[in-house]
């Protein structure tokens, strides 16, 4: 069985997601670099190959901290955006 990858903050607002990258480049590439080092976090964290230094690891994590928070700005606004619509 595996195991749920839980980097995946996001998983609850994938519509909001899916039309933001159809409107918005930047965000599609930021998005997709944060999925591919959520991938890259959990492969590492349940492998049973050699072990990644700490130092690897933790600049992955700053990483995707990083990343989001900006997903989390550009999901805000967008629900503001929609709110204001509505």
């Amino acid at each position: 069985m595996k195991h749920q990858n839980k980097y995946r903050k996001f998983q609850l607002q994938q519509k909001n997601i899916e039309a933001l990258e159809r409107e918005n480049s930047r965000f599609k590439r930021i998005y997709s670099e944060y999925e591919n080092m959520s991938n890259e976090l959990w492969s590492l964290e349940n492998s049973s190959g050699e072990p990644q230094p700490d130092d690897f690891i933790n600049a992955i994590i700053l990483q995707k901290t990083y990343l989001e928070d900006e997903i989390e700005d550009w999901l805000i606004q967008f629900n503001n955006k929609k709110k204001i619509k509505n």
